[in-house]
């Protein structure tokens, strides 16, 4: 299975969600907390162009948020990425 990092806080709701994907599909993956640490918000945010959390990755492609990780499973494509 792909390795998979999720930038995340625990009281996001859209973080939760993703989170909640991921375990469905089987995926373990590694989850930063950047709520408390100035530094890895700079690093989720240099990492994927964006502000926001959650920011997921699966291997080194920037997958994006919570709305774009259940794009790509209605696509039929999130099985294939995280098998790769």
């Amino acid at each position: 299975m792909a390795e998979v990092t999720i930038y995340s806080t625990k009281v996001c709701p859209y973080c939760i969600k993703a989170k909640q994907l991921l375990s469905a599909k089987g995926a373990a993956f590694k989850d930063i907390d950047i709520s408390q640490d100035p530094a890895l918000v700079e690093e989720a945010q240099s990492r994927s162009g964006r502000k926001t959390v959650p920011q997921i990755f699966i291997g080194d492609r920037h997958v994006g948020g919570c709305d774009d990780l259940f794009a790509l499973d209605a696509a039929g494509q999130l099985d294939e990425l995280l098998k790769s």
